[in-house]
């Protein structure tokens, strides 16, 4: 044994780590468990206010949505805008007068639309050559994806413009709409306001109340069409990426990293557009507090570790030090020296008590001995006697005998054959005093107990065997068939001797020997045949109760001679009756011994 696991395993030792498993692990874990249950309330927290706010947002967003629309529809409706669109300028002068007039329509109507701006487009731009270059935007349909999915289109549309592609160098989000004639149905244009973080931001910005807190507008693929921190993400395409977890439900709330810092992300899906309002908090800033709880908290605990060193140091001095001296004395007691280091201690604690104990142990050990050995002298005459008063099994098996003789004399066949049984029952129990038997002499016990059952009840027992010859000279646990026999007997077919069967088989799988007892008697209660089969899994203190004794007793027998896995298995049916499984290991063959009576045919009825 090293000296490094003798020195862990000494007492000083074991003290010490108890006394850091105690004292130090608990306050660890309870710091621990403190802080995440602190985040957790405090997301929570942030989580409920952040849903709270986002509700009141979309709800003022929405409704903003629905008056621009309305207000679009207003101006679709104008007649003079219906009339200057309903057919195609003729000429130069036709093209400038109509150019003047859409213009002076659109100033005059267009300050009733909450927007940044508006744009009345023809639905054939190219008919409009002088107002396309007067608005800046000749070829717009050859050029603009969003103009020719309008034009193709009887849906309302949003599209988001960056400044790289417009001209007031700020993301724009821009709602367009196809417009028909009043009451032709023809397309006559494409009106779209250009909504802009201005107008965004009246509806969609932080509360203030965290620092660096941002919300954003995301579509149902995650692409950011507004940030309220100076559109810093809006339209980069990595972010949809990022986002894109969140547009998987109507709210939802969850901890994403972006650029090295960690967010609580909270989101709520619009009803009218497939857009999501996303708020999202710093941790940092939510958890400032608990951090400096987490500084306080480590200095308190490295002085804490400080103080528990003291009193490791002074528990060792004056407790575990006394005992390992205490030990080194009863090592060298263990040699038989122990009369010669008796020692004595004045304290007063329960140190001193052990001292004085071992003084007294030593002085007791010889008087021990001493008892001890005439103790063993009185087990070994109890133990001579009780083998002399043991029965002669000669005497009883030619008592037996006699009475067999005298009743056949007097012409009394049923006791003579039910004395010869019992006979044979008494030679083939007792077995010589062996435990180990064969099979074919436990078969034979097992007849002689059956027609003894016969005789006493006067009624005939239907059993059959069912065993395999090459099983019959295998050794074989004496008394294990007759309890489950009897069980069967005595719980089953009892109360139907005439209808009632009992059959016994045997066979080998691999190294095992399986006899299987079935009947078809009533089966067992279901409540019992638990209680049994609980019985069969459980020590022997365990089980409770005097039902099934036979059962357990021979369950234990063989859980004790073979192992845990040889134990008896019962199943029962009330339609079908019950099957009592056993298994017994297959054992080398011992020298050939007497045995008598005939072999029972596989399959013969008694």
């Amino acid at each position: 044994m090293s000296k490094a696991r003798i020195a862990l395993g000494s007492l000083r030792n074991k003290v010490i780590l108890i006394f850091f498993a105690i004292l130090i692990v608990p306050f660890l874990l309870f710091a621990y468990y403190t802080h995440v249950k602190a985040i957790e309330g405090i997301s929570n927290a942030n989580t409920s206010v952040s849903h709270s706010f986002l509700i009141q947002a979309r709800k003022s967003f929405e409704v903003y949505l629905s008056q621009l629309n309305s207000q679009m529809n207003d101006l679709i409706g104008n007649k003079q805008l219906q009339d200057l669109l309903k057919t195609a300028p003729a000429g130069w002068e036709e093209e400038e007068l109509f150019t003047v007039n859409m213009l002076t329509l659109l100033n005059n109507q267009a300050l009733a639309i909450d927007a940044f701006r508006v744009h009345i487009y023809p639905i054939d731009p190219a008919a409009y050559t002088d107002y396309m270059n007067t608005i800046g935007e000749p070829g717009l349909e050859g050029r603009e994806e969003w103009f020719q999915k309008a034009r193709s289109s009887i849906s309302p549309a949003w599209h988001l413009s960056m400044p790289s592609s417009g001209r007031y160098a700020k993301p724009l989000l821009t709602y367009t709409k196809r417009f028909t004639g009043l009451y032709d149905r023809l397309p006559r244009g494409i009106i779209a306001a250009d909504v802009s973080e201005d107008q965004l931001a009246r509806y969609i910005s932080p509360s203030g109340n965290i620092a660096g807190q941002k919300l954003l507008l995301l579509d149902d693929d995650g692409s950011v069409l507004y940030d309220s921190s100076a559109n810093e993400w809006t339209g980069q395409p990595e972010m949809a990426g990022r986002f894109h977890n969140l547009t998987n439900g109507p709210e939802m709330s969850r901890t994403i990293a972006i650029g090295g810092q960690k967010y609580l992300a909270s989101s709520l899906k619009l009803d009218s557009r497939p857009w999501y309002l996303v708020s999202l908090s710093p941790l940092s800033e939510l958890t400032g507090t608990i951090d400096e709880i987490n500084r306080v908290m480590l200095i308190f605990l490295v002085l804490y570790l400080l103080c528990s060193i003291g009193v490791v140091i002074y528990f060792t001095v004056h407790f575990t030090q006394p005992v390992v001296r205490l030990v080194q004395l009863m090592r060298k007691a263990e040699k038989g020296h122990f009369r010669h280091h008796s020692v004595w201690s004045k304290r007063n604690d329960e140190v001193g008590w052990l001292y004085r104990g071992y003084t007294s142990l030593t002085t007791q050990i010889e008087t021990l001995i001493e008892e001890a050995s005439r103790s063993e002298w009185k087990k070994k005459e109890l133990e001579f006697q009780v083998l002399s008063h043991q029965i002669n099994p000669h005497f009883l098996y030619n008592t037996l005998e006699s009475i067999r003789w005298k009743a056949e004399t007097h012409g009394r066949s049923d006791i003579s054959e039910m004395v010869a049984a019992l006979g044979n029952l008494l030679r083939l129990s007792l077995n010589q005093g062996k435990e180990i038997t064969t099979l074919r002499r436990e078969i034979e016990q097992l007849q002689a107990y059956v027609q003894i059952e016969q005789a006493r009840m006067g009624q005939t027992i239907r059993i059959l065997y069912a065993i395999e010859p090459e099983l019959q000279p295998l050794p074989f646990m004496r008394l294990l068939l007759q309890p489950l026999v009897e069980n069967a007997i005595q719980h089953s077919i009892r109360d139907n001797f005439e209808q009632g069967k009992i059959l016994v088989s045997a066979r080998r799988e691999k190294e095992d020997i399986v006899i299987d007892i079935i009947d078809n008697g009533k089966g067992i209660p279901p409540e019992t045949l638990d209680k049994l089969n609980r019985d069969t899994q459980e020590e022997p203190s365990q089980s409770t109760g005097s039902k099934g004794v036979g059962l357990r007793n021979v369950n234990e027998r063989l859980r004790l001679y073979f192992g845990d896995a040889y134990r008896l298995q019962i199943e029962s049916d009330p339609a079908y009756g019950t099957k009592i499984t056993l298994r017994h290991p297959v054992m080398k063959k011992e020298e050939p011994g007497p045995e008598n009576g005939d072999t029972p045919a596989a399959g013969a009825a008694r």
